[in-house]
């Protein structure tokens, strides 16, 4: 990594992320890579998002963050549970294939799959059927009122590209299992990918076939990760890159004094938080006191979550009392008090549990969250103030994502952002409901509640709203009372632009919508 930045450092000096400058290609300075040109690969929402330019499902969000159709044009709810779609015709894969019901039927096969990191994004899903060329029946396990939340972005693929390829059963990051759509892809979407290097560039080119009216009027997306905050920022300020989805806050004075730079701010959805693991020993073999809630506690008011919003975050995030967002369903303003500053209680709470000078590991990425590497550094010396000697492992997120999902941290971070189902139903069966099935999927804890577990399955077939989210409401009560995770905040959005670009849409999920933007002519 480091020989990487050196590598960019250079770069910038010598002009290189200079590609195509027409006025008609974007070159987007992205804080990371994707994790793979395989969107049911892990389930990382920028990823997915990403990948969205190239891939599309049967429905999508507008630029109201609204559901409308698709890849379908219609559907309705039969008796048994089974969901009826009609599907748009005329569509056409990037290699010219027909889009049919065959495809839809293999799409979901592979993303339901046993295998597939990206299954409990389908959590009510049992199977599909073909009905005709241009219908299909989907049936889940009950009465499911998310259903349409939920395949926003579930990708279609080619069936017949899959089976071509050897590529029916999905690939998997985190495990390092890999296929020919890790490096390829074939969609129905705006664009197509011209090439890609990982961790270098992918070049996006104009799909001129597309089956809706573009709204953009690009010709081509060079997207070049740009890990490091000052290089990315000299990208930017010399004309070097048009767009960052990921502007540094620290730099944001000064971007904004720019006369050829465009700032554009606001708020995500995404909660950033801190979980532990519940195994019955660390990674060092020790006894595991996170276990004990006394322990959960001393950590929590150990932590000034006020320094680290006005020094780290210089004042742009929104402290958090719970773990979802004020916009995200189920949430209550009564929950949203965000946990104490009290130094005391901590240092008596560790004293009680004999925790002085207890030894852990916290792990981050430093690629992923805004300022995470910073935040991590003040977590450590706020809890190595309270007593306790916690250690940092810090790397990028292709390293730490697999310590985290394998169980293999103590204490880690994490964010969520309920997409794409835009609903406390997300967070709460995928992070905090005990593993089973599709559910549990991101539980890298391993906890066990069992009165959660139920709130949770009795609002998925609940179909009065104001009912089902009453039941979310509790489960992210029990979520707060334990401090299974202690949120921090939610991270500031902010993008940038170069004055070649006109236009670009942000909305609250903080995912880049290039279909929708367009340069300056």
């Amino acid at each position: 990594m480091t020989s990487l930045k050196a590598s960019l450092l250079s770069c910038v000096a010598l002009a290189c992320f200079a590609g195509d400058a027409s006025a008609q290609t974007l070159r987007w300075g992205a804080a990371r890579d994707i994790n793979s040109l395989d969107p049911y690969s892990y389930g990382s929402t920028f990823t997915i998002s990403f990948l969205n330019h190239v891939y599309e499902g049967l429905v999508r969000y507008n630029d109201k963050l609204e559901i409308e159709p698709a890849l379908a044009t219609e559907w309705e709810v039969l008796p048994g549970n089974v969901w009826r779609f009609k599907l748009r015709q005329g569509v056409k894969f990037h290699d010219g294939a027909e889009f049919t019901a065959d495809d839809v039927v293999a799409s979901l096969t592979r993303v339901s799959h046993p295998d597939s990191p990206l299954r409990g994004n389908l959590p009510a899903y049992v199977s599909s059927a073909k009905v005709d060329d241009y219908t299909v029946d989907i049936t889940v396990n009950g009465t499911y009122p998310l259903l349409l939340n939920d395949l926003t972005n579930i990708h279609m693929f080619d069936a017949g590209w899959l089976k071509d390829h050897n590529a029916e059963v999905p690939t998997d990051v985190a495990k390092k299992v890999e296929g020919y759509p890790t490096f390829n892809a074939n969609g129905t979407g705006p664009f197509s990918v011209e090439s890609r290097v990982p961790d270098s560039k992918t070049v996006l080119v104009v799909n001129e076939g597309w089956w809706d009216t573009p709204q953009h009027n690009l010709k081509r997306i060079e997207f070049t990760p740009i890990a490091s905050d000052a290089t990315r920022v000299a990208a930017l300020l010399s004309g070097e890159i048009d767009f960052t989805e990921k502007a540094p806050i620290q730099d944001l004075p000064r971007l904004e004094s720019t006369p050829t730079v465009k700032v554009l701010e606001g708020s995500e959805l995404r909660t950033i938080m801190f979980g532990f693991t519940f195994a019955d020993k660390l990674h060092n073999g020790q006894p595991n006191l996170f276990k004990d809630k006394k322990m959960r506690e001393a950590v929590a008011a150990a932590i000034d979550l006020d320094l680290i919003q006005k020094k780290v975050m210089r004042g742009k995030s929104r402290n958090a009392g719970t773990v979802v967002a004020p916009a995200i369903p189920g949430y209550d303003a009564a929950l949203d008090t965000p946990n104490a500053y009290d130094p005391e209680k901590a240092a008596a709470l560790i004293k009680e549990l004999g925790a002085e000078g207890y030894e852990f590991e916290i792990v981050c990425a430093n690629d992923v969250w805004l300022n995470e590497e910073e935040i991590c550094n003040a977590l450590v010396s706020m809890l190595t103030r309270a007593g306790l000697k916690p250690t940092l492992s810090i790397g990028p997120n292709a390293v730490q994502q697999i310590k985290q999902t394998n169980g293999e941290a103590d204490m880690f971070s994490f964010g969520w952002a309920n997409e794409p189902m835009l609903d406390s139903y997300s967070i709460l069966l995928q992070v905090f409901h005990s593993k089973s099935d599709n559910a549990g999927v991101f539980n890298w804890g391993g906890w066990v509640y069992p009165d959660l577990d139920k709130l949770v399955d009795a609002a998925s077939t609940e179909l009065d709203r104001a009912k089902r989210l009453a039941m979310q409401t509790e489960a992210l009560k029990i979520v707060k009372d334990e401090l299974i995770m202690l949120p921090f905040h939610q991270q500031p959005m902010a993008w940038a632009t170069s004055d070649k670009v006109e236009s670009v849409v942000q909305l609250s999920d903080n995912k880049g919508r290039h279909w929708m933007t367009r340069m300056a002519e």
